[in-house]
């Protein structure tokens, strides 16, 4: 047995406190430091725009289609991390007259999402200074959230692991090794990937605490609302790839017709879904932890959701 299977709960509670006041970062000081962004340069990597896929377009409007998404992306986490953090201080009340160590993980890290919601605000802000008038993103956080947080907790903590171990893996895997990205950009997201690692790791905790409270008639109706979360953001994803499609054909330069259109309508959703579905959904992590709750039908329903979502 390694070192780290022998660690205790309260072990890797403490362990995440340490790591957040370590890596405690601030929004002006260390991210933007009075920088702006620049449109000569890339804002999301092409493993998670797809860009190269966009087979219809020149290099310089795959550079659009990338800031673009970039905005998108940076909107989508503002999003999310609203219900995950209203999720967050709800767990939370468990450990009020209880294990303090645990209490403070969890204030720490709803602290830590209410500055990353105000650091994507401001990048939304800086990305919109820099690209055309136009640009919608029509959600409303707060009636999401609601819509969410109505769902179990056992699939609310699903959804939210499978979020936070995502971003994970697009930072080390796309943002940080594209030479090619904007710098601002690359720091938005390394920040946040500091404060990410140790967040994944409660999400972790708390789901498997959570799981052993639950009945398995409770948990198979839990299973089937973690699809209804996931094909309800595909409803969101599918949204926005058409308004961002549009607002690329209007601000590209050319004319651009209406079968070409839809392939980039098409481009935008294969992207989308892959940075919101499937890189977390397939993430290895994540899959061990769910397959180890759930039985082999509940696996294939989750599997046979998803396959629909291609």
């Amino acid at each position: 047995m390694n070192a780290v299977s022998r660690l205790t709960d309260r072990d890797r509670y403490a362990r995440c406190i340490r790591a957040s006041k370590m890596v405690s970062w601030d929004i002006d000081r260390d991210v933007i430091r009075g920088r702006t962004f620049d449109t000569s340069q890339k804002y999301l990597p092409d493993g998670l725009s797809l860009a190269p896929n966009f087979i219809t377009l020149s290099d310089s409007e795959k550079l659009f289609v990338s800031q673009i998404q970039g905005r998108t992306y940076a909107n989508v986490f503002g999003l999310v991390e609203r219900f995950i953090n209203a999720k967050v201080l709800e767990v939370s009340r468990d450990y009020w007259l209880g294990d303090q160590v645990a209490l403070e993980a969890l204030v720490r890290f709803s602290d830590e999402e209410l500055k990353h919601q105000a650091l994507f605000r401001r990048i939304d802000m800086l990305v919109g200074e820099t690209l055309p008038a136009g640009y919608r993103f029509n959600v409303d956080p707060d009636a999401i959230a609601a819509v969410v947080l109505g769902k179990s907790t056992w699939a609310v903590l699903a959804l939210t692991l499978h979020i936070e171990l995502f971003t994970q893996l697009h930072y080390r895997h796309s943002i940080d090794p594209d030479g090619q990205l904007s710098e601002l950009f690359k720091n938005v997201f390394l920040y946040h990937w500091k404060e990410e690692s140790q967040h994944a790791i409660l999400d972790e905790l708390e789901w498997g605490r959570h799981d052993a409270t639950v009945t398995a008639n409770d948990r198979d109706k839990a299973v089937d609302e973690f699809i209804e979360l996931v094909v309800a953001i595909d409803g969101i994803l599918q949204a926005q790839a058409v308004a961002d499609a549009r607002y690329f054909v209007a601000n590209c330069g050319r004319a651009v017709y209406e079968a070409e259109t839809l392939s980039i309508e098409a481009n935008f959703l294969e992207a989308y879904r892959w940075q919101y579905i499937h890189s977390g959904v397939r993430h290895p992590h994540f899959r061990e932890v769910l397959y180890s709750l759930i039985s082999e039908d509940q696996a294939m329903r989750i599997q046979t959701a998803l396959a629909t979502l291609q």
